[in-house]
């Protein structure tokens, strides 16, 4: 079998180099940058350390990296206009780490419990192989890479990113998230909504309360609220298409203080998620007609707040095909695996509103090991989906330009 050609030969040829071999000698260092994240996890928009530590990281490999407002940070790497953006999450969760690491979080109450730190340490590396790659030998497009704040609170922080102009002149985005049920060495893709959209619904009663031996004095608060928790829901499933997946379910609940005693106040709270973005807009118009529908025969007062916040993540096929193809080349035949549309609400969909682009699950799940999931204080992730993580990205990365390149110059024909 011929050796491998050499990178500079490998772009030369509009041909992606292999990354895993370039990058054996940045993981130590990958991995211990990413422990630092772990073990200082900062909240959303607090993320200055964070911050900090990618940007000097950044300058390390002489690159110019650009401060966003408060926190955050994007770099280009390479040369001409701009091909295409990667995007990297980089804040934590208020949730108290419980895996007994010995780089747990020293933050009380604050932990990289979605894999955050994976997240960004693989865009560091990602920046750390096309700069060397840069370096001997020109990348013929421009690779902007994201460092996100604020993805945990909704609506999301890439807003923040876009009204600064972050993703002006970017033609197409990726980006990644840990997935706990995937082994490392695979990542999880799919065309379409990868998913879903996600809000959040806030209900607060009042009406008159009295004494439970005479309901038919009051306005039987906690009684209108058992109401509009079982029927808004359903009300909503019989008026949007039941193919669209929406789901209102309660979190909070609150009211009165004594068994014998109906209050005059209360309080709810939940999420209103969707697998489509068209229903996603009815069933945001729906919402309140619906609630104080089923609120009136009981005649308490309601005041609704609904909390928009982001729509479906939807993939592109080309794009999809850029990663599934980078995956195979770079980790094998059966790195690719299909993955279900996921009920949770991701901020890089704000992205995908304004330019085409794909979000890939990593695969973090030690093959033959205990399955995790997010948002848990145990969440552990392989660290072998580092690499992995730096090897699609950046392979995708440059498979990216060479499309754009035909895309620009349609009249050149590329290998």
């Amino acid at each position: 079998m011929p050796d491998a050609p050499s990178p500079a030969a490998a772009l030369e040829a509009g041909l992606p180099p292999a990354i895993g071999p370039l990058l054996k000698r940045y993981l130590p260092d990958l991995i211990a940058f990413r422990r630092d994240l772990h073990r200082h996890p900062e909240l959303s928009y607090q993320e200055f350390r964070t911050t900090d530590r990618i940007v000097a990281a950044l300058e390390n490999m002489g690159l110019s990296p650009v401060r966003l407002s408060d926190t955050g940070c994007y770099v280009d790497i390479g040369h001409g206009p701009l091909a295409v953006g990667l995007r990297a999450d980089i804040d934590a969760l208020p949730i108290q780490e419980a895996t007994g690491l010995d780089y747990s979080s020293v933050n009380d109450g604050v932990a990289h419990s979605c894999g955050h730190d994976i997240h960004a340490t693989v865009m560091v590396g990602v920046a750390k192989v096309l700069a060397d790659l840069h370096r001997t030998a020109h990348i013929a497009g421009t690779v902007r890479i994201v460092f996100q704040p604020a993805e945990e609170q909704l609506p999301g922080g890439a807003l923040t990113v876009i009204r600064q102009g972050a993703l002006e002149g970017v033609p197409r985005m990726f980006a990644l998230h840990c997935e706990p049920k995937v082994d490392v060495g695979q990542v999880g893709t799919r065309i379409g909504a990868i998913t879903s959209a996600s809000d959040t619904v806030r209900i607060e009663f009042t009406g008159r309360g009295g004494h439970t031996s005479r309901p038919h004095l009051t306005q039987d608060l906690v009684y209108a609220m058992a109401q509009i928790a079982v029927n808004v829901p359903a009300v909503l499933s019989r008026r949007i298409d039941v193919r669209s997946g929406v789901a209102v379910v309660w979190g909070q609940m609150h009211a009165g203080v004594a068994p014998n005693a109906i209050p005059a106040t209360g309080f709810m709270s939940g999420t209103m998620r969707c697998l489509d973005a068209d229903a996603w807009h009815r069933a945001g118009r729906l919402l309140d007609e619906v609630v104080h529908q089923v609120a009136a025969p009981y005649g308490v007062d309601v005041e609704l707040e609904h909390i928009r916040g982001v729509p479906p993540v939807v993939n592109g096929e080309v794009e999809t095909t850029l990663i599934e193809n980078a995956a195979r080349a770079e980790l094998g035949e059966d790195a690719v695996v299909l993955v279900h549309q996921s009920m949770g609400g991701e901020d890089f969909a704000w992205f995908l509103q304004e330019v085409p682009g794909a979000m890939m699950r990593l695969g973090t799940r030690t093959r033959g090991g205990h399955t995790y999931d997010l948002h848990q204080s145990d969440y552990v992730a392989d660290e072998a989906a580092i690499g992995c993580g730096v090897q699609v990205m950046a392979n995708t990365a440059l498979r990216a330009i060479r499309l754009r390149s035909r895309e620009t110059h349609p009249d050149v024909t590329a290998n």
